[in-house]
Parts: structure tokens; sequence; C-alpha cells
């Protein structure tokens, strides 16, 4: 292999004959510390350089890419998105290097538990499965669930790593990117699915106040948000049944308590055998995005950056 990996500017060149520099692997390893660490001084003593040989280096890659590669904050960096698009591309040669190598072998034994963070339902059916394979590497979780708000101050205190938020975090203290999009379905057993369903069409969401309403929580959040986005009028129902935990609520519909508005990934299977019906197939559906949150300057731990990595490049399949 050489020692350089070429890196392509998303601007125009200056001329006929401007062409994009290779890029020094040094610097693109410089870069990927930066963006795994989250800062400067972070990376620095990740790599054994100084900060401003760190800082220089960063500059000398942001100067041939013709690119800004990070936000540079009160504490540590937030990367832009062309440093996304660039990790995305650099970081596996750069990490099976590293291993071909046997560079890096020291940071791995050191490496502390990763804690992770986010709504159970989540991380239980998506994250989790989906990280099977780091676990079977030696990556170790620390998993703490539950609602946005809270999790990310703890976030911001330094109790967890990383944090899967339904909603993009305020403030510059956080650094977050998207993670994936999830889809909210209206659906009921098949016995109230029978006996709603044409009328549903034919005379709105009225109907369904003849329907025991199951949610997660008593102001009917996800509930509230799919009736102003699909019908186009606000919910005037209670709840009859109320779990705070989405999959008890998907468990309660299925069983035929009653109706409710689901993430579509949680009730997928159920949609597929049977055991729950669409009560309704709009061509805009509401849609939800969520994000993958991290404090900027607070990692040692290259685990970290795996997990958040292995998210990331997961999520494009989901």
């Amino acid at each position: 292999m050489g020692s350089t990996l070429a890196v392509v500017s998303h601007e125009i060149p200056d001329g006929p004959a401007a062409a994009p520099a290779p890029a020094d692997l040094n610097l693109l390893r410089t870069f990927l510390a930066v963006y795994r660490s989250g800062s400067f001084t972070a990376a620095a003593h990740l790599l054994g350089l100084s900060q401003p040989t760190v800082t220089t280096q960063i500059r000398s890659l942001e100067r041939q890419t013709r690119r800004e590669l990070f936000e540079r904050l009160p504490r540590g960096v937030a990367p832009t998105t062309v440093a996304d698009e660039l990790a995305a591309r650099v970081a596996a040669p750069l990490d099976a290097l590293a291993a071909a190598t046997g560079q890096g072998t020291l940071e791995e034994t050191r490496a502390e538990p990763v804690h992770l963070a986010g709504p159970a339902e989540w991380l239980s059916t998506v994250a989790l499965p989906a990280l099977g394979p780091l676990l079977a590497q030696g990556v170790r979780l620390r998993v703490t669930t539950g609602l946005t708000d809270a999790l990310l101050d703890e976030l911001r205190a330094g109790r967890h790593d990383l944090v899967v938020a339904t909603s993009r975090p305020r403030g510059r203290t956080l650094t977050a990117v998207p993670l994936a999009d999830e889809e909210f379905v209206l659906v009921a057993a098949p016995v109230w699915a029978e006996r709603i369903g044409e009328r549903l069409a034919a005379d709105g969401p009225g109907v369904l106040h003849e329907v025991p309403l199951v949610t997660y929580a008593e102001d009917l959040p996800i509930v509230r948000r799919y009736w102003r986005h699909v019908f186009g009028r606000r919910l005037n129902c209670q709840a009859a049944v109320t779990v705070p935990d989405l999959r008890g609520v998907r468990a309660a519909v299925a069983g035929g308590a009653g109706f409710s508005v689901l993430p579509r990934y949680l009730c997928a299977d159920e949609l597929t055998s049977g055991a729950l019906v669409l009560l309704a197939d709009p061509e805009d559906p509401p849609i939800n995005t969520s994000f993958l949150a991290q404090r900027p300057g607070a990692f040692g731990n290259p685990h970290v950056a795996r997990v958040r990595d292995h998210l990331l490049e997961a999520a494009r399949s989901w």
C-alpha cells in the first residue's frame, strides 16, 4: 500500500490543471482521531503528538481539501458534513491498515465499556442486534434507557458516551448526526380492523372514538402528531391503556386491546404476519428522525468511535 490516499474536494478546481492533492496517511490518521474523539487535545493524547502538531495537520488537510472539516467550539470541535463524508470513506481502510500493522492494540486492550443510552424499544430492537459483531470482537457496552431530554442532560454531565435522541439536541455543547428515520403507522388487531376499517375511510377518524386507545404516555404525543399530520385535526380522545414501553403497547394492541400509533420498525413482523393491520396508509406518513449525539472532547476510548461508526454504517440499511 502506498503512503497516500486520494481525497477529492467537493469544490470546483481553480483551473483546468488543478487536481486534488493526495492526502498523506498521517494527516488522515490525525483527522480520524480528531473526528472520533471530538477534540484536538484528545486526538493528540491518543496519537502521542502535541496539540499544536494536530492543529497544524488538520489545517494542512483542510487546505488540501479546500473545505473546512471541523467547526471549532469553546470545548472541542464539531465535524462538518464534509468531515462526515470523509470519515465514512477512510475509516474502514485506515482501521484495516492499523490492524494489519498491529497499531492500536494497546488502546484496544485498555478500552473501557461504552456507555450507550436511548429509547428502550429502539435500543433493544435495532441497536443491540446491529452491534452484535462488535460485542463478539471484545467491545463492552453499558446500556441505559430513558427519555431523550433527560438522557441528553446526562450526556452533557458525562454519564454517557453516546445517546440516541429522538430529536436534535439544542445548544452547542453536543454534536449530533442524523441516524435513522422512523415512520409512524396507525394499527389495530384484525378484529378491530374488520369493524371500523371501511368506516374510517368513508367517515374519517371520528369512528376511532369507538375503539380503545392504547399509548405509552397520558399526553398521547405520537398519536397527537399522527392526527395532525395525516388527518389535519386535533385529537380529541383519551387513552384507555397507557404502557410506558412501546413494546407493551404493541403487545396490547396485537392482543385486541384497541388501536395505537407505533413506529413501523417495531411492528413490521406483526404487520407481515397479520397480527396487526394498518388502519390507514397515507402517501405522506409522519416521519421522525433520530440523532446520534456525543459530547465533544470527552472521549479517549477508541471503542466509543467503533460503536458510533458501526451504528452510522448500519443505519444506511435501516
